[in-house]
């Protein structure tokens, strides 16, 4: 360690400074520009990981930075504080969730603090505080009085063993997590939100978010699933009843041979009752009921079915076609039914070949020649249909409107728009979430729990053991209550609601934390919202996004907010990666942040996990990329001590036209300014900005060493390295803000560095003698430098060669050859 950079006591006096100042705590102001910077909040698991330093580090540096550049900057933190993980703890450890919570809030709390980020801690919020799960149930009602809350029968996971709903995570290879019993599918009475009022306007909104990325909005496009089609009714064969199946592809009716349903499907039980496939049908479905729905439904695993003995008729052939019932047709997609076209749907014709139903070729292409025996591969292209009555010679994607008129007039089908997004099933037989605030009683039926009655508390006596119905319908003093509308006998309705319902809306809570008479002030809204960049994981990227949206178009449609999307920018950060794989406890692979704290510090933390990749890339961890990253520091210090003494007295800067050594340094002062400013402004490109206030620094100790002539000259000499250094210190303090601090002291100011502008750049000064050239290697941007405008070919690529950051990343490489483009570009090919 560099002499006298003790960053225990610098990050500590710190901390202590902003926590007294409260200096990151904002009210509305509408004389500034706001900008309102989240991160997902997290769960309290009990200590931050690498993963949470680098997710909050972005996004401190943004807050930070926009602060310095005048903007009113909101930037909250809270606890996602409900959920599956402290009811186990609480079977694990016999401790109550509540005190589990509030433990590693508390710890957490001090590490993130420790950190030094910039939040206003005045706004926390935890969502297992009754003062916010009461507006979790304020919704809840909003919704129920609109019909968008109800309740229905639905299948979840459920141990026979431990007669108990298990959660996705608690099913282990088809397993109970616990007593490794086969789980099996159960039709319970659940909680519904009607998300899919909203399907269009949520698919639609998707264009307004130029910045999202894409693939984001391709994950929610596809979930949201819109499809055009018909849905045709196939009559049953023997009975006076039909199966409605929709198709995309209608023109492919003539070629359907059998239909499927999913082994869910209502009707399957009686369409083989009383027949001799009874048997193996209802051990298929009860088979069915144990395996995993994603792998039932993946490519790769083998089409499987069992006939029913019941048959249906298709509506264009008057033919009878076999119903059966397969592993890959889900109740939640469609219908729960679908037909089966094998000459022409891929998963089709590998069932159909399985268990030998007929195929038959309806549309073919221009140089499809091959029969139904020969098929390999399902023809799912445009063609020209063939034995398809009427319609035979019609290209097919002309074919579907006529087909579709026709049954439509024959009363067999209906055009209509289906959506793959299904309602969202929000009941959780367990004890740690948000009360569901309805009463049943036999007189009145379902009864909503009045406003003026909320919050709906958990109650505290509950024994939590895991085995059996929720924890909540054992405690009388919970379930037993008076009927509002009769005050009769009632009773509390003891699901509790999916944690997702949490997180759906808490970025607008952040906005009017204290109030208990509102979820969210109108006025605080009106100035805050939208979140203007939201930083987050990938594998958020569809469920909590598109709950969030729902939420937010709901509550506009209260009249309580007035913007219908609400995030506008949104960066999913890569993962930190070591020894090739997701640091996790299992791998063994975990860096622990507080030994990091330890050893190096927040500072040193911060500037690895931003300069190591770009934020939405994984990052590798490297023990000499942390050492690397606390040397750096130490140079900055070193540096800026050697010369505080002298410079604290200096006032003024310096006049570039007059300069005569200084030159050289100050323009690549500016050119520094410069690149760091447009590196955070364009998609947050942390790890090139580290890299050019690295070259900076390694500019100033050149120039620092360098001879001087006269006293003139060391004058001017000190007044250059000062501008550089306090620019050094300006543009590193969002990424590294204690140590800077310390040494904006040192050098005089007697304001934090908190409250100065972001510094700015003069273009005269950098265009004077010097052109930005982009560097590409292996057809990658990864870097850019300044190079004199009057450099030759050979100078330039000299100067991009010998640059510290183009060496590191050319290390261990071999360099083919190299294209450049005069003063503009240079392409480095590798072999």
């Amino acid at each position: 360690m560099a002499k006298g950079y003790d960053f225990k006591v610098i990050e500590e006096k710190w901390q202590r400074c902003w926590e007294k100042k409260k200096q990151f705590k904002v009210a509305e102001d509408l004389s500034k520009p706001k900008y309102y910077l989240l991160e997902m909040y997290p769960y309290p698991s009990g200590k931050i990981h690498m993963g949470h330093v680098r997710n909050y580090s972005i996004g401190d540096v943004v807050a930070r930075y926009k602060r310095m550049r005048g903007f009113n900057v909101l930037h909250p933190m809270g606890w996602d504080a409900f959920g599956l993980p402290a009811e186990n703890a609480a079977i694990e450890n016999n401790i109550h969730p509540a005190i589990w919570t509030q433990e590693n809030i508390s710890y957490m709390r001090k590490q993130l603090k420790r950190m030094g980020f910039c939040y206003d801690w005045d706004r926390e919020i935890a969502s297992y505080d009754p003062s916010y799960y009461k507006w979790n149930q304020w919704f809840f009602l909003k919704m129920y009085e609109q019909g968008l809350a109800y309740k229905k029968g639905s299948f979840v996971n459920w141990c026979d063993s431990c007669q108990t709903v298990l959660a996705n995570e608690q099913v282990e290879g088809g397993l109970c997590w616990r007593c490794e019993t086969p789980v099996r599918q159960k039709e319970l009475e659940q909680w519904f939100l009607r998300i899919t009022e909203y399907s269009e306007e949520l698919l639609q909104g998707l264009d307004s978010l130029p910045g999202w990325p894409e693939r984001v909005k391709v994950m929610q496009r596809n979930w949201i699933g819109k499809s055009e089609g018909v849905e045709i009714r196939f009559p049953l064969a023997d009975a006076n009843e039909s199966i409605y199946a929709f198709t995309t592809r209608v023109d492919t009716l003539f070629g359907a041979t059998f239909l499927l349903l999913a082994p869910e499907h209502p009707m399957v039980q009686s369409l083989s009752e009383g027949r001799p496939e009874a048997e193996s049908v209802n051990e298929f479905a009860e088979r069915m009921s144990r395996s995993d729905k994603i792998l039932r439904t993946a490519p790769e695993t083998e089409k499987e079915g069992c006939f029913t003995g019941s048959y249906a008729v298709n509506p264009l052939t008057k033919e009878k076609i076999p119903i059966w019932v397969a592993n890959y047709v889900l109740l939640q997609y469609g219908t729960g039914a679908i037909m089966g076209v094998p000459a022409h749907d891929q998963r089709d014709l590998e069932f159909a070949g399985k268990y030998s139903l007929p195929v038959r070729t309806v549309i073919v292409g221009p140089e499809v020649t091959l029969t139904e025996k020969d098929l390999t591969e399902a023809y799912v292209d445009e063609g020209s249909l063939v034995d398809s009555g009427p319609f035979t010679g019609l290209p097919s994607d002309e074919a579907r409107n006529p087909i579709a008129e026709y049954l439509e007039g024959e009363g067999y089908g209906k055009r209509r728009v289906a959506f793959r997004l299904r309602d969202w099933g929000i009941s959780r037989q367990r004890y740690w979430g948000t009360p569901i605030p309805i009463i049943c009683c036999d007189r009145c039926g379902t009864v909503p729990v009045p406003y003026e009655d909320l919050p709906v508390l958990l109650p505290s006596d509950v024994r939590i053991v895991g085995k059996g119905e929720s924890p909540l319908r054992k405690v009388e003093s919970f379930v037993k209550v008076s009927c509002p509308q009769c005050s009769g006998p009632g009773r509390r309705e003891t699901d509790t609601m999916d944690t997702f319902v949490d997180s759906s809306w808490y970025f607008l809570r952040f906005l009017s934390p204290h109030d208990d008479r509102v979820p969210v002030g109108t006025g605080a809204a009106r100035y805050w919202m939208p979140v203007d960049q939201y930083i987050g994981g990938i594998e958020h990227a569809v469920l909590h996004l598109l709950y969030a949206r729902f939420f937010t178009k709901f509550i506009r449609d209260l009249g309580i907010i007035e913007v219908g999307e609400p995030f506008t920018d949104l960066l999913t950060q890569g993962m930190v990666i070591k020894d090739g794989a997701k640091m996790s406890k299992s791998k063994g692979n975990v860096v622990d942040p507080d030994e990091l704290l330890d050893r190096y510090g927040a500072d040193t933390a911060r500037l690895f996990s931003l300069f190591a990749s770009p934020p939405e890339k994984d990052l590798d961890w490297s023990d000499q990329g942390v050492d690397g990253s606390f040397r750096f520091l130490n140079r900055v210090w070193k540096l800026t001590e050697k010369h505080s003494p002298a410079m604290s007295a200096l006032a003024g800067e310096p006049r570039f036209e007059d300069l005569t050594v200084g030159k050289g340094l100050l323009r690549f002062t500016h050119q520094t300014i410069k690149r760091v400013t447009f590196d955070i402004e364009d998609e947050f490109h942390f790890n090139t900005a580290i890299s050019a206030l690295m070259e900076l620094v390694n500019e100033v100790s050149r120039f620092d060493s360098g001879a001087i002539a006269d006293v003139a000259e060391e004058d001017e000499k000190l007044r250059v390295l000062k501008k550089a250094l306090e620019t050094i210190l300006l543009l590193l303090s969002p990424f590294a803000p204690h140590i800077c601090e310390e040494l904006w002291e040192r050098l005089g100011h007697p304001n934090s560095i908190l409250e100065e502008s972001w510094p700015s750049y003069d273009e005269k000064v950098i265009a004077e003698e010097s052109v930005l050239v982009v560097v590409q290697i292996g057809g990658r941007v990864r870097h850019r430098i300044y190079v004199a405008a009057s450099s030759t070919e050979g100078e330039m690529e000299a100067a991009v060669l010998s640059n510290e950051r183009v060496k590191n990343l050319l290390r261990g490489k071999e360099v083919k050859r190299i294209v450049l483009v005069q003063n503009r570009l240079i392409n480095i090919v590798l072999q």
